[in-house]
This record gives structure tokens, sequence and C-alpha cells, in this order.
């Protein structure tokens, strides 16, 4: 099994999750971790140079930009630099994007090595796509594998997620709205945050706030 991995990933509660699965369900234990692509190919050139590099790679697609400036924006361009130094790098990307024209262009163009869209069976097939790419295998999602067994994704967009995040900490809704607003994030009032946790307690089949939230821990998700 791959020894040292490098997760590149800006949503702490997906990068938390991550984490989690390589260590307590696959056993990988050096593990390091970047919020901006920037930051993670810095770390991918230290370990490179000093002969202790990674081997395999995961990242999302999209990164929030902040006041912090980046010369690298998106997963794509960290896969360019890091590839175009170490061809071998074994390249798992983890993002929301569902659209199989998209998910093919990155098997053919960027020859990434896996491929697994946030939602309800993200665990499951993150653990089944690190042993399959660990094994030399090509690890389509279940959308391009057109699997008849495979059941519905529930796909999770950004505001999702920011959502999950904020209602784990224990915020109101109102509290949320301050926060969407801070993001720049629109629309952001009480009645378009309901629609949306409403909408994720009918995706999740959950009860409540307290059991959605359950949910979500259980499969790596906050």
């Amino acid at each position: 099994m791959f020894t040292k991995v490098l997760v590149a990933e800006d949503y702490e509660i997906a990068n938390q999750g991550i984490i989690r699965i390589l260590e307590e369900e696959i056993g990988i234990q050096n593990i390091e971790e970047a919020k901006y692509c920037d930051d993670a190919y810095m770390k991918f050139r230290k370990a490179y140079r000093e002969q202790d590099a990674f081997e395999l790679l995961i990242t999302d697609l999209s990164f929030r930009a902040d006041h912090k400036v980046q010369t690298r924006t998106s997963g794509l361009e960290l896969i360019e630099d890091v590839r175009s130094i170490q061809p071998d790098i074994k390249v798992i990307v983890y993002s929301q994007e569902n659209r199989p024209d998209k998910i093919n262009m990155l098997f053919d163009k960027f020859e990434i090595d896996g491929y697994v869209c946030k939602g309800q069976n993200a665990v499951k097939e993150l653990i089944s796509c690190v042993e399959g790419v660990y094994q030399d295998t090509i690890m389509l999602p279940p959308e391009l594998a057109s699997d008849p067994d495979a059941a519905p994704m529930i796909h999770l967009d950004d505001i999702d997620i920011i959502l999950l995040e904020e209602l784990a900490k224990g915020y109101t809704k109102k509290e949320i709205r301050i926060k969407l607003k801070e993001l720049g994030i629109s629309p952001n009032g009480e009645s378009y945050i309901d629609k949306k946790v409403s909408k994720l307690f009918d995706d999740f089949k959950a009860k409540n706030t307290t059991h959605l939230i359950a949910i979500v821990k259980d499969l790596g998700l906050v």
C-alpha cells in the first residue's frame, strides 16, 4: 500500500474526512495536507528534493479564493505542475464535479488514475479507489463505469459543504446567513438556507439536524 500521501483540499471538513479514511480504513500513516495548491506544491517539491517523494496525490479541483495570493488556483494546475516533475506519481481527484464529459477529460487529458465524487458513497468509493490505484488499476467513478448496481449518489455543492460544516459546529441558520454574506455568497437569505437544509434532510433521509450531522459524520463528510 502507499506509504506517503499528499492531500490538497481547502475545506477542513473534507480534508480531515479524507485523512481519517486513509489512516483508519486503509492504514496509511504518513499523510501531509494542504489547503492551498501552492502550499501543496511546496510540500511536494520539498519531499521530492529530499528524495522522500509522495507516492499519491489526492486533490480537489476547485479552491476558494481568499486574501492569500496564489500562483496555482486549481487542482488541475497542481496536477500539471506535480506531474511535470514526477510523472509517475499517482493522482486521485476528489471533487463534487459529476459531469461525465468533464470527468472523462480528466482521465484523457490529465491522465489521472482515479476519481471520487463527493457524496453519499464517497467513503466506500475512496477506499476502493485508493486500493485500486495502488494496484495500477484506472478507477472510474460509477457514472463512467456504467455500473447498473451503483446506488444513486448525493452530489454536494460548495454551499452544502459549508452548511454541513457550520451546522456541525452548532451555528444557527441566522449565524450561517452571516457567514455566507461574509464569504460573498449569494443568495444567502434564511429562506434559501432553509431550502438547502431541507434538501439535505431529504437526500440523507435525516429526521432533524442532529440526525443529519450524525449521518454525515458516519460517512466521513464531517
